[in-house]
């Protein structure tokens, strides 16, 4: 089965650079990003855990924890972290999952049932599918999922810019508009009536009837 967005994001107990983790109690009350890679010591995969690494701060800063994700052996894993910090100069401080028996894959939909249970004879091509982010909130449920190609690195400046209208539209009656970014002006969901909203966004603008901008809220 498939998942979707507010579905709860299936628990699972794995092996990881930082020891076994059971993962909704790894998340406790944080949000989490999960994103996860075909293979180790594959270009692309390699400038994005270094991209990650890099950010890892901005994530923590926003109560988000990062976690990583391949379909090879836990001990390969920590063998690549020595090339993704030469590569980008970053340590990888953050944990990655070994799957190498493609459970986590399969359970998340990245692979179908029938992909087998070893990774061992896969290509980055057999596992092209698990290249997949999942943000996931502190309730345990998918709040967004982005499937990549491999032949395209993802922008965790995206990610991180999804995370905060996550956080904010969690908290506020508010959604956000194309391309917004932290402190630009939101949208009043149809949530708020007209006279709510003169209490909770004074001065808002009508740019249409369903369309009503305001400061972001503090």
């Amino acid at each position: 089965m498939s998942l979707r967005i507010n579905d709860v994001a299936p628990d699972f107990t794995a092996e990881t650079t930082h020891g076994t983790i059971h993962f909704h109690e790894w998340i406790g009350d944080n949000w989490a990003v999960l994103f996860s890679h075909p293979k180790d010591f594959t270009p692309v995969c390699t400038t994005e855990l270094g991209a990650v690494a890099t950010l890892e701060k901005q994530f923590a800063a926003r109560g988000a924890k990062v976690i990583g994700l391949s379909v090879d052996p836990v001990g390969n894993h920590s063998k690549w972290a020595v090339d993704i910090k030469d590569v980008s100069g970053a340590d990888v401080n953050y944990p990655i999952i070994g799957d190498p028996e493609l459970k986590v894959a399969k359970l998340y939909d990245m692979l179908a049932a029938d992909a087998g249970d070893s990774c061992e004879g896969r290509t980055p091509a057999d596992n092209a599918p698990v290249r997949t982010v999942f943000v996931i909130g502190p309730d345990k449920r998918i709040k967004l999922t982005l499937a990549y190609p491999m032949a395209t690195g993802r922008n965790f400046d995206e990610i991180i810019r999804v995370l905060d209208s996550l956080q904010l539209t969690a908290k506020h009656k508010v959604a956000t508009p194309a391309n917004w970014k932290q402190g630009e002006d939101i949208i009043i969901t149809g949530a708020v009536s007209n006279e709510e909203a003169d209490k909770l966004f004074p001065g808002y603008k009508t740019v249409k009837p369903y369309l009503r901008t305001a400061a972001q809220p503090k």
